[in-house]
C-alpha cells in the first residue's frame, strides 16, 4: 500500500519512556514531512499537542484532538462535537461526595475543581496547566454560552471509577463513548465521533487522499477503528492485545522508537 499520509497517536505510541519525542522520531518525521503529511491524532487538548507539532516542525498541518471531537486547521476549528452541559450536570450530581475528580475540556480550556493529585499528575504529563473552577460554575457558563465538553476525564480510585462507569453506561450508553484508558481513568467523548470519523473528514475535505493510501499508528482500544480502516494499520509492540490482533503490521514499542523505525524502513 502507498503511504501518502501519516496519522499517529501520541501517548503510548509516539513518545519515549520520558513521555517525550526521541531524536530519531524527530529526525524521521522531519525527513518525510514535506512529501508525506504527518497528522497527530490524540485524546489530548490542542495546547498539549502544539509543542509536539513545533518540535516535529509540522505546525502547518491539521491536528485531531479529543479522539476526533475537535479538528483544527491553522489552529481554527473545522469540526467540533461536544457533550452537552445537562449530561455533565447529571454526572456532577451523581458525584456529590466528590470522590471522583472530574476534568472538563473545551477547545483549549481545561477546568478542574481543585489542583489535587489527579490534576497535578495530568498537568505534569501534558505540560498544560488547568484553570481551577467548580464544576457547577463551568456548567452554568457553558449553558449560557451554548458550549459543552469536547472531553470529560474522570479520575479516582478504581472502585470509585467502577461506580462512575456503571452510572454513565446505565444512563448515557447511547450518547457517550466511555474509554477506560486505565483502571483509575475514564475518558468520555460524544458517541458520534472517533479518530476514524475525524480522519475521514480530513481526507475528504482537506487532503483529497483515499483512506487506502493512509498509514496510521496506535496502541490502544480507541485506535482500533482507524487502524482497521486505513490502508496500513501499524500497532506498536506495547499495544493492547485486541489492537495487536487487528493490525496489518506490528512495529517496535513506543519506547523503542516503533513509529520512527517503521517510517525509516518504509517511507522514502
Amino acid at each position: 500500500m502507498p503511504h501518502r499520509i501519516i496519522f499517529s497517536d501520541i501517548d503510548g505510541t509516539l513518545l519515549n519512556s520520558q513521555r517525550e519525542l526521541s531524536e530519531l522520531t524527530i529526525s524521521e518525521i522531519k525527513r518525510v514531512k514535506n512529501t508525506t503529511p504527518v497528522i497527530l491524532i490524540s485524546s489530548r487538548m490542542p495546547d498539549a499537542m502544539y509543542h509536539l507539532q513545533n518540535d516535529l516542525d509540522i505546525k502547518n498541518q491539521p491536528i485531531i484532538c479529543y479522539n476526533g471531537g475537535l479538528i483544527l486547521i491553522d489552529q481554527k476549528p473545522i469540526h467540533s462535537t461536544f457533550i452537552p452541559p445537562d449530561i455533565i450536570e447529571k454526572l456532577d450530581s451523581f458525584n456529590t461526595n466528590q470522590k471522583v475528580h472530574i476534568s472538563l475540556y473545551h477547545h483549549n480550556d481545561w477546568f478542574v475543581p481543585e489542583m489535587d493529585f489527579w490534576a497535578n499528575r495530568e498537568a505534569n504529563n501534558t505540560k498544560v496547566t488547568p484553570v481551577v473552577r467548580s464544576t457547577k460554575q463551568v456548567i452554568h457558563e457553558w449553558q449560557t454560552d451554548n458550549k459543552g465538553a469536547h472531553k470529560i476525564m474522570c479520575m479516582g480510585e478504581e472502585s470509585d471509577i467502577d461506580q462512575a462507569y456503571s452510572f454513565l453506561e446505565n444512563n448515557f450508553k447511547d450518547t457517550l463513548h466511555l474509554y477506560r484508558s486505565k483502571p483509575t481513568y475514564i475518558e468520555i467523548a460524544h458517541k458520534s465521533i472517533s479518530k476514524l470519523t475525524a480522519i475521514e473528514i480530513l481526507l475528504d475535505t482537506h487532503f483529497k487522499i483515499p483512506i487506502s493510501d493512509a498509514v496510521a499508528f496506535g496502541d490502544n482500544y480507541n485506535d482500533i477503528a482507524m487502524l482497521k480502516a486505513v490502508g496500513t494499520g501499524v500497532a506498536v509492540a506495547n499495544a493492547k492485545p485486541e489492537t495487536l490482533q487487528i493490525a496489518d503490521v506490528i512495529t517496535l514499542s513506543g519506547k523503542e522508537n516503533g513509529v520512527a523505525t517503521y517510517i525509516q524502513k518504509n517511507i522514502i
